[in-house]
């Protein structure tokens, strides 16, 4: 975007989150000039805690579908908006509530431990839902003899089945279609390039990901690391979105974004994520709409899977 329509289209939504008492929340993965427009930026974890905080009447959601579900969820009484209803996410649509119901239905006496990222319908079945940041912590505060369902990225599961060695877990088959597709070979071939640099990865990230990795974490977690680490290059194996924030926190480092399949979608980008634009958000303001708006035996049930997680220290 220009720079001149940057400016004007960030005075304009100013002056329409001032009249509305509106925030806008971004995830790191959006487009950088979203980022910078908004109120709070941060990953899936940080958003939902922020948003059940926020001093607003109004909260439009600069991420997918499920993150503004979520926000909803905690924030019954605020007008949530989502400017591209249309930004769904991969992991969460490959997941289906009915499907999942009848899983669940399989395995009596399983909690359920969800990620984040998924449809509220599958929420309102989950005993306590986890994000990449805590989903370890989540199922270690579980008795280990307690059976499981995680679900639904079979990645994340297998990650943080090999950490506790728990062997009564039984995994969802779903997966995001950026962190599934990055390539060994590439990779390997980055590390040989800039052999001083650190590999970040995410944990959604195949195992043969995982397993090449200097620091494996969260969104949240890798910004973290890059900033405490000496290092001065970081080979990142994430979403692209991220290199924004990075290089706006340390001018100094060196970020690589890790390259993808060619047989894959050919990007590191959330298609999803980048769907939210400026030109969305000023016309969702200015029209309240398109609203998240949910069923509230639903969403009371989502929420406590939520609050759950919320609630662990």
């Amino acid at each position: 975007m220009k720079v001149d329509n940057f400016a004007e289209s960030k005075s304009r939504i100013e002056e329409l989150k001032r009249r509305k008492r509106a925030v806008i929340l971004a995830h790191y993965y959006t487009l950088p000039e979203v980022q910078a427009v908004a109120d709070f930026l941060g990953d899936s974890l940080a958003l939902s805690i922020r948003a059940r905080t926020v001093d607003a009447d109004m909260i439009l959601f600069a991420g997918v579908h499920f993150m503004a579900e979520t926000a909803k969820v905690l924030c019954p009484g605020k007008k949530v908006l989502l400017p591209c209803p249309e930004a769904g996410c991969s992991l969460a649509e490959s997941c289906d509530a009915g499907a999942f119901a009848a899983f669940k239905a399989k395995y009596p006496g399983h909690k359920v431990v969800s990620y984040v990222n998924t449809t509220v319908g599958v929420k309102a079945l989950t005993d306590i839902c986890c994000t990449s940041s805590n989903a370890l912590q989540v199922v270690e505060s579980i008795p280990a003899d307690q059976p499981l369902i995680f679900a639904p990225d079979r990645n994340l599961g297998s990650y943080v089945q090999k950490l506790t060695g728990r062997k009564n877990m039984v995994l969802w088959d779903g997966a995001c279609h950026v962190h599934e597709e990055f390539s060994l070979e590439k990779l390997l071939q980055l590390k040989r390039e800039h052999p001083s640099a650190k590999v970040v990865a995410h944990p959604e990230c195949r195992a043969y990901i995982v397993e090449v990795a200097d620091f494996v974490g969260s969104t949240a977690a890798i910004l973290d690391f890059c900033g405490k680490n000496g290092a001065t290059e970081f080979i990142v194996v994430t979403e692209a979105g991220i290199l924004a924030e990075m290089q706006r926190r340390y001018p100094d480092k060196t970020f690589i974004p890790a390259p993808p399949d060619d047989e894959g979608c050919g990007c590191n980008n959330c298609r999803y994520m980048k769907m939210i634009t400026l030109d969305k958000i000023v016309s969702c303001l200015e029209n309240e709409s398109p609203e998240i708006l949910l069923d509230e035996e639903i969403r009371s049930k989502a929420e406590r899977s939520i609050l759950n997680m919320i609630s662990i220290k």
